[in-house]
């Protein structure tokens, strides 16, 4: 099903998630199948449980070869339940991003360049991966939904924050979150 996506604001996104202690239940494949109808509807790169009012510890994301966004590496589809990251070096990288809860906005912000991840699928099976690029920093932004903080937190310079209409006018832009 579908669900309405939160909007920067409403004090639920704002907050601290619990950690996800079941797996494999229908609750949880609820959520994990609402999310995903959600992002697909909405075309976003990822989802938190937070995003639409669920305050778990719970993040999906994936981004796929599309030539609306041909500079953008593939990340493979991921359900991440009670994340934990952990940076590889002190180098940074700052790129665009956008979100599906700050609408038709855009903001240049900083995030780790290699980190590695771990956390659990929808089955309770742990799993590690070590990433860099576009790949760590959507799973940055993700996260960064768990602890309530959304990515216009991060913005160091507010002369590179705004609408995409007039960041990038006439360009299409690439899917948010």
């Amino acid at each position: 099903m579908i669900r309405q996506v939160l909007r920067m604001g409403d004090p639920l996104l704002f907050q601290k998630s619990l950690p996800v202690e079941k797996f494999a239940t229908p609750e949880l494949e609820a959520l994990l199948q609402d999310m995903r109808d959600t992002m697909a509807h909405l075309n976003g790169a990822g989802l938190a449980a937070p995003q639409i009012g669920v305050l778990l510890r719970v993040v999906i994301f994936g981004v796929h070869a599309n030539p609306r966004y041909p500079d953008v590496e593939e990340v493979p589809d991921t359900v991440l339940i009670n994340p934990v990251l952990t940076p590889l070096s002190g180098d940074m990288e700052e790129g665009w991003e956008g979100c599906l809860s700050v609408p038709g906005m855009r903001g240049w912000v900083a995030r780790h360049l290699k980190l590695k991840y771990s956390g659990y699928d929808e089955h309770g099976k742990r799993f590690v991966r070590e990433v860099s690029g576009f790949h760590a920093r959507v799973v940055q932004h993700e996260c960064d939904h768990l602890d309530g903080i959304l990515y216009p937190m991060r913005i160091k310079d507010f002369t590179r924050f705004g609408f995409n209409e007039a960041l990038f006018p006439g360009q299409p832009l690439g899917a948010e979150d």
